[in-house]
């Protein structure tokens, strides 16, 4: 195929060229296009660009944002004529929006079909039409009053669905028009991917621009229907945030498991929609609504990542624990702050950067111990527990983990929370995040105060990979009651004196 000449370039990953021009493909609008020179293929590659200006526009859009407040007003709407019962209506459209929502009601479907989510929309609504029914007749003991409330009631059920109706039809013709539309990555390059591939470029009702082919190099993409091949595996976060791309459809690609998790469990994919096609697609799949693109089933894959309603609470619980901790502690911070005064002299706050959640870097607060010779000896000396710089006040609050009082005002600012993987300094996150894969996985969640490995016994000069095995285990078994077990269990390292 012959290059186009470009006017603008952007960087590829693995150094591969790639230029930006103008182009018309037969199934879609003008767009933007990508000219890759692939030295694997040998050849040049045309693909749609995957961040094109509508893509890039619409990024933000979720069809929840119209479905839900439809929802809403259709459960409210009798309220107009009708106010007699009106705590018990707002009520019912609350417990029921709630249920919706813990139901899959307003995730992600590549297929919209309002038959589909007929049977479970009206049974979650009829559970709490009848829950907010049980509180009217304990109230007000009346059956007249439970019976003036169901009129009410069975009026926004019927006006429900013709809600729902709409709020789909309005999705439906944005897809189609591709006034609403994400960028897709298909990882893979069998038959399966082919197929969804060719499905995305044919029918954009399923809201995605198909951006090329992600897989392995030893899987040969020189036919013309496995085309584009936009990036390696190995590459495919880079590609993700280089692309700005929405979704990744794991379809057959040819590697371990244990390779592909390792790839779609990173930082750098958190923010993407990760759907795969199931290994045995022929036996139905029992988790929640079926979904699929043509005739292929996909799944949408749920991370065990503390994000939406579960980061809520734990950002909340931070802020409660931190907020009265400034002040209890400030009595003890205050002595730290004395000592350490006169011990080392002024500069009592030592700053230091380090990495936190999808990597992201944050000036970290700690009491001084010592003072580094300079910048470089700070961000690369793995463990001063034993310099003699280190003087008698400084080893007391590193033993007690005093030292780090300071980074509940992290902790307040949001830059960390009370109970997380431990925050490490830039030069040796890129250094562990190559020699152990599951490193960089422990990024997903915001770094904290203290952590699952900390009270382990994983501190000071520990296996790497032992610490990244407890904080990923930290991260996918997440509860309020896992970060109190945390907690109390540090309480206890710090009056036994078991830091550094």
């Amino acid at each position: 195929m012959t290059s186009i000449p470009a006017q603008n370039s952007i960087p590829a990953q693995n150094s591969i060229p790639v230029q930006r021009t103008a182009g018309v493909e037969k199934h879609e609008p003008a767009t933007e296009r990508l000219i890759l020179q692939d030295g694997d293929l040998g050849s040049t590659v045309v693909l749609p660009y995957v961040a094109s200006a509508s893509a890039k526009r619409t990024r933000p859009l979720r069809a929840w944002m119209l479905t839900l407040p439809a929802d809403f007003v259709a459960m409210l709407t009798p309220l107009i004529w009708s106010s007699q019962f009106w705590k018990a209506t707002v009520a019912t459209a609350f417990v029921t929006v709630f249920l919706f929502a813990t139901g899959g009601l307003y995730r992600a479907r590549r297929h919209i079909s309002i038959l589909d989510e007929l049977p479970s929309l009206y049974l979650r609504m009829l559970t709490g039409t009848a829950a907010v029914a049980m509180v009217v007749a304990i109230r007000h003991d009346s059956i007249d009053n439970v019976d003036g409330f169901l009129r009410v009631a069975a009026v926004s059920a019927v006006l429900l669905l013709p809600a729902r109706i709409a709020s789909r039809l309005v999705v439906l013709m944005a897809r189609r028009r591709r006034w609403v539309e994400h960028s897709a990555i298909i990882v893979g390059g069998g038959p399966v991917a082919i197929e969804l591939a060719r499905l995305l470029r044919r029918y954009p009702q399923y809201g995605l621009r198909f951006g090329g082919f992600v897989d392995v190099a030893r899987t040969g993409h020189d036919k013309k229907e496995s085309m584009p091949f936009v990036g390696k595996l190995d590459g495919l976060e880079a590609l993700v945030k280089q692309t700005e791309c929405d979704v990744v459809i794991i379809a057959d690609v040819d590697t371990p498991e244990s390779n592909l998790l390792r790839t779609v469990m990173a930082p750098g994919l958190a923010e993407c929609d990760l759907w795969m096609v199931p290994r045995l697609r022929e036996f139905p799949q029992h988790t929640g609504a079926p979904d699929h693109i043509g005739a292929i089933p996909v799944v949408r894959l749920r991370r065990p990542v503390l994000d939406g309603p579960r980061y809520a609470v734990k950002r909340f619980s931070d802020i409660l624990v931190a907020a009265p901790a400034l002040i209890l502690l400030s009595p003890i911070m205050l002595f730290c702050a004395i000592g350490t005064f006169f011990e080392g002299g002024p500069g009592i706050i030592f700053k230091q950067q380090r990495i936190g959640r999808y990597g992201k870097p944050f000036n970290v607060l700690k009491f001084r111990s010592m003072r580094p010779a300079n910048e470089a000896e700070s961000q690369t000396n793995w463990n001063i527990g034993d310099d003699p710089r280190v003087g008698p006040f400084g080893k007391m609050m590193r033993r007690t983990s005093l030292d780090e009082l300071p980074q509940l005002w992290n902790v307040l600012r949001g830059d960390m929370s009370i109970v997380g993987p431990r925050p490490e300094r830039p030069y040796f996150v890129d250094r562990f995040s190559n020699d152990y894969p599951e490193y960089a996985m422990r990024h997903r969640v915001p770094v904290g105060l203290t952590g699952l490995a900390q009270v382990s016994g994983l501190r000071g000069d520990t296996p790497i990979s032992d610490r990244a095995r407890f904080d990923n285990y930290y991260i996918e078994n997440w509860s309020l009651w896992l970060d109190v077990k945390v907690v109390l269990r540090t309480v206890s390292e710090v009056f036994r004196a078991g830091g550094r």
